[in-house]
């Protein structure tokens, strides 16, 4: 009788789960499921700060982030061994505190945002004291650090040999890194690829001004410099009322119980992938839901918001400058320009639409 041979087991649990799970959804639809996405820049990172010896026994982690890279960190560092500060904000939710605290993570909540940058400007102002609270520190970055992208090569790798030839890759807007970092892998062997951003309203990310946000884990208060806005193809900005509903959805259809940003990501892939039905397209699923059991996966959280039934776009409104698209479901036609040409461009057409 053959014996049956079993993969070696894992080093640890990041390790186990640092990667996505490739899970076809339609005839042109796969996803790219992660556990935890963010696990993936955390552990590079590390890993290229030990190497530099930037990191060594003793040394203190600082970062700030009011979520899943937080956590990630935490995850990371709680294994290897490094003390680790986290400066975030009220975002945070208890039910995360705590697994930050369980794994030996320190956390600081920066009660009230500052005047310009908001909150994210208050978090690394913060962090900029703590540098000299802790003379050995590492502070990974990662809005401008870029091991974040680059860390995102092994999953451009598997989406090649798995997957085969991408069209299209869609995927929610934070940092930057997993979008843009994929995509310039991927893009070695299709160049012609293309990439859609999905972000939610109001963000400066893509040239909005900045306001309150009821999408988290998507948009930014300040533009962090690991956005590669000559990159994207095309960008979207989704709306609570069809992020929510869409993250219900992958639930109830496809049995995938992610967060919102996965939610985002799949509403804007989907209408994709049905409108170009040759295309082959991939989305990037971030996170699992268990964080949103209360909120966006609960129906009286919604209801209370007007969110479970409410009204909601079923196809985006097609927008040529960011600041129209505030307000449910837009999409406008980036065409890989920078941020200052894209605005420069919104600008020259709303002129002329003027004369």
């Amino acid at each position: 009788m053959r014996a049956l041979t079993l993969p070696s087991a894992s080093a640890s649990v990041v390790d186990a789960t640092v990667l996505p799970r490739l899970i076809r959804i339609g005839p042109n639809l796969c996803v790219a499921a992660f556990t935890l996405m963010k696990l993936l820049p955390a552990r590079f990172m590390i890993d290229r700060a030990e190497q530099r010896g930037d990191l060594t026994p003793g040394t203190t982690v600082l970062e700030t982030s009011s979520g899943t890279f937080a956590l990630g960190l935490a995850m990371v560092c709680r294994l290897r061994g490094y003390p680790l500060v986290i400066v975030g904000d009220p975002a945070i939710d208890p039910a995360l505190r705590r697994r930050l605290g369980a794994l030996g993570a320190r956390v600081e909540i920066c009660a009230e945002p500052s005047p310009e940058g908001g909150f994210q400007r208050a978090r690394l102002d913060r962090l900029e004291e703590l540098r000299s609270v802790y003379p050995d520190h590492y502070v990974p970055g990662q809005y401008h650090n870029p091991d974040n992208p680059h860390a995102y090569a092994p999953v451009a790798e598997q989406i090649a040999e798995t997957v085969g030839a991408v069209d299209c890759l869609v995927g929610p807007v934070g940092s930057g890194g997993s979008t843009g970092g994929t995509a310039a892998f991927l893009r070695l062997l299709q160049p012609q690829m293309r990439l859609i951003g999905v972000d939610t309203s109001p963000s400066t990310i893509f040239g909005q001004d900045d306001g309150p946000r009821a999408v988290r884990g998507l948009g930014n208060s300040l533009v962090p410099p690991n956005v590669s806005h000559d990159a994207y193809d095309e960008v979207h900005w989704a709306g609570p009322a069809e992020v929510f509903g869409a993250t219900r959805e992958l639930h109830a259809r496809h049995a995938l119980y992610m967060g919102p940003t996965s939610g985002a990501s799949f509403l804007v892939a989907r209408w994709y992938a049905e409108r170009h039905p040759d295309a082959q397209v991939v989305a990037f699923l971030p996170d699992e839901g268990h964080r949103y059991q209360e909120t966006v996966h609960q129906d009286e959280w919604l209801a209370e918001r007007g969110l479970l039934t409410g009204p909601r776009d079923a196809v985006p409104r097609v927008v040529t400058d960011p600041r129209d698209a505030v307000g449910g479901w837009a999409r406008m036609a980036w065409r890989r320009r920078s941020l200052d040409e894209a605005l420069r461009d919104a600008r020259g057409h709303l002129v002329r639409e003027e004369r």
